[in-house]
Formats: C-alpha cells, sequence, structure tokens
C-alpha cells in the first residue's frame, strides 16, 4: 500500500510547449518554432572563462547567494538600467525559474491571489500553485494585449498579493507601455501588493520607448522584485544560470528559499557570469529583429491577424478564422503540415498559436512555407 502523493503536486500537467515539441519529435522531417532556444552557441570568452576556472579548480562550495566579485558585476550592470541595488540585495539562481519560485515562495500564503496578464509563460501557472497560492489571470487581449486600469481593478481583492510583469512579453513580444506600467503602479500604492518584473528579455527590445518597471518606480522599490536571467541575451539556455534583486528586507527573506532548495550555483559557472555581463548582445539582437521583420511580414501576407512584437523572439498570430482550437490547429499542422508550433491555450489565450523565430534563416523560411501551404490546404476546406 502506497499513501496519497502531495495533491499539489499530482494536479499539475507537464509543460505545453515540451508536450508539442516531443510530438513535433516524433514526426519525420518536423520544422519545430516550439522552443525559445537561440540557435546561437555561448560566445567563446563566456566559455573559455569557466573553463579557466575549471582548470584552476574552482570547484569548492561558493557563497549561497553568489560570489562578491559577480554581486558587485551584477549591480554594476543593473545600475546602468536604471536598477539600484546593492550587491548584498542580490542572489544568483539556477535560472530565472528558481528565482521565480524563490520570490513566489517568499511573497505568496495559502490562498494568496497572483494577478498574471494573460497570455503568459505557462510555468506562472504551476509555480503559483505549487506555493499554494491562487492564480489569477488578467486578460489583455481586449487592449492590444496591454493593462487596462479597469481590468486591474476588476481583478483585485482582498486576497490580492502581487502581480507578475513580463515585458517584452512571451508569448505576445509586446513591451508594456507607460500607460499599462502606471495602472499597475497606482495600483502597487493603493493595495501594497508586490511587483515580480520577468524582465529575462528586456536586453532583446527592439524598441526605444521600452521602460523598466524598477527603474519608472523607485518610490515602490520595497514592493519589487526583479528577475533575470543569462539564458536568452547570451545564448546560455543550458547553464541554468539567473538572478533576482529586491529591497534588502525582502531579499534577506527570499534567499532562504534559494539556500534550503540548491544551496548555491555552481562555483566554476560564476566567472562566466561575469564575463557574459561584460559582452555585447547587439549583434544577437539585431539578428533576432531582422528575423522578426521577416516572419512578421510572411504572416501578415498570410492574411494572419497579428501584432508587431517589440521584444524577445516570439509571435502570437490569430488562428480564429480557421474554426477549430488551438491544440487541434498545432496538432494538425504537425501531422499534415509538418511543422511545429505551440497552441495559444498552453499560454491562456486561445485562437492564437505561439512561433519562435529564435532558430536558423533557413528554418525559418522552410517553416513559414509549410505554414503557408497548411493554411492553403485548410481555406480550401472551407469552401
Amino acid at each position: 500500500m502506497r499513501l496519497p502523493m502531495n495533491p499539489v503536486v499530482t494536479g499539475l500537467t507537464l509543460s505545453g510547449i515540451r508536450r508539442f515539441t516531443a510530438l513535433a519529435a516524433q514526426t519525420p522531417g518536423c520544422v519545430k518554432l516550439t522552443l525559445g532556444e537561440p540557435e546561437f552557441d555561448t560566445p567563446l570568452p563566456i566559455r573559455q572563462a569557466a573553463q579557466q576556472a575549471l582548470e584552476q579548480s574552482d570547484t569548492h562550495y561558493p557563497p549561497n547567494n553568489g560570489r562578491t566579485e559577480l554581486l558587485e558585476a551584477l549591480s554594476a550592470f543593473s545600475e546602468k538600467q536604471g536598477l539600484h541595488y546593492a550587491p548584498e540585495e542580490f542572489v544568483v539562481t539556477c535560472g530565472a525559474t528558481e528565482a521565480l519560485l524563490c520570490a513566489l515562495s517568499g511573497v505568496v500564503d495559502v490562498g494568496d491571489e497572483v494577478l498574471v496578464p494573460i497570455p503568459a509563460f505557462g510555468l506562472y501557472e504551476s509555480l503559483i500553485g505549487l506555493c499554494r497560492g491562487v492564480y489569477k489571470p488578467v486578460d489583455t487581449e481586449p487592449y492590444g494585449f496591454q493593462l487596462s486600469e479597469e481590468a486591474l481593478n476588476a481583478a483585485v481583492s482582498e486576497r490580492t498579493k502581487a502581480i507578475i510583469l513580463t515585458s517584452p512579453n512571451n508569448p505576445t513580444g509586446c513591451v508594456y507601455t507607460k500607460e499599462s506600467l502606471d495602472a499597475v503602479a497606482e495600483l502597487v500604492r493603493r493595495t501594497g501588493i508586490y511587483v515580480i518584473c520577468d524582465d529575462v528579455y528586456w536586453q532583446l527590445c527592439y524598441t526605444d520607448s521600452f521602460g523598466r518597471f524598477a527603474a519608472l518606480y523607485p518610490d515602490l522599490r520595497e514592493n519589487i522584485i526583479v528577475v533575470e536571467s543569462f539564458s536568452k541575451p547570451y545564448a546560455m539556455t543550458g547553464w541554468r544560470l539567473g538572478w533576482l534583486a529586491a529591497d534588502a528586507p525582502v531579499k534577506q527573506q527570499l534567499q532562504k528559499v534559494h539556500q534550503y532548495s540548491v544551496v548555491s550555483v555552481t562555483s566554476f559557472s560564476q566567472t562566466a557570469c561575469i564575463t557574459a555581463l561584460e559582452s555585447d548582445v547587439s549583434a544577437m539582437r539585431q539578428s533576432y529583429r531582422q528575423r522578426r521583420d521577416y516572419v512578421y511580414q510572411r504572416l501578415c501576407k498570410m492574411d494572419l491577424p497579428v501584432n508587431k512584437p517589440e521584444g524577445a523572439f516570439y509571435i502570437f498570430p490569430c488562428i480564429r478564422q480557421f474554426g477549430m482550437s488551438s491544440e487541434e490547429f498545432c496538432t494538425r499542422l504537425i501531422q499534415e503540415g509538418g511543422l511545429a508550433l505551440v497552441p495559444g491555450s498552453c499560454f491562456g489565450s486561445e485562437g492564437y498559436v505561439r512561433l519562435s523565430y529564435c532558430c536558423a534563416q533557413d528554418q525559418l523560411e522552410e517553416g513559414l512555407d509549410r505554414l503557408e501551404a497548411f493554411l492553403n490546404q485548410l481555406t480550401k476546406e472551407k469552401q
């Protein structure tokens, strides 16, 4: 006999993104535009820094929150972006995922609500559930994927504890306007809730109007937790490295979750992190921007309603005109069209699909050719 497991865990489902990626892998010749996996390898100087650290036997326990040199580098790096955090206000984490788990574990009590503007990365709902919180989606589609003061006020309650902001956004690629962020700031001033800023894509922004919440509203410092990652801007997805920054009293509590879950990140990788922070990502950002322009132009020619992304490397076209769920659309697209995208239902927004354009250009062109052929097939079926 075996006693039941934790219902919070058994009630979770595996990632829809990974599920469709696995389905594509089982389909010979399928083009996969599912994962946010940069085609680039980690730049050589970053890899060499890790290799040198290993050769120097940097294989012992580092401080829990990160080496002093790295914490100082993070502080200086953030200062250039208008984020004023001292070295002791950082925690180096195992990717942004662990940073998000630390943040949510630290602020969410049983039954507390967390506002999540949707569409949103499905990870948020799962992490909130693990913390025994309540996931409360706030639909942004009626407002062009921006935040509405009216919608935020309608969603907030006495149990609301936090809101998660992702700008540039995954999956839409949109960047929140100053008006959107002002609406959040006013809500925070009125209620005292926390703002968890998932800023993993901010270095991959294509517009000069981009503003980071923590930099724009220094008066809300004690309410803000900033989460960042080395994965996307530096093509370091496999390294699993990120960080969080928060006002000292908040960070003092969040570090406990980090210490008791992972202890610390790998010692030798921290030298590579310092080198990464000194790297110029403009060439990668420009390549993604060019691919963005290409994909947007192709989708418009296919008559798919779509917003032009202003950051990250995703685009989120609407497929409602074909009269099927996004799950059915993506399943048929794999089976009949040899192309894998991610259903909008995985992000809380039915009627859309996410396409990742951080892959090689030839793969992107082939994928869009297959999408166009599939859409033509669907159009003929309707006639």
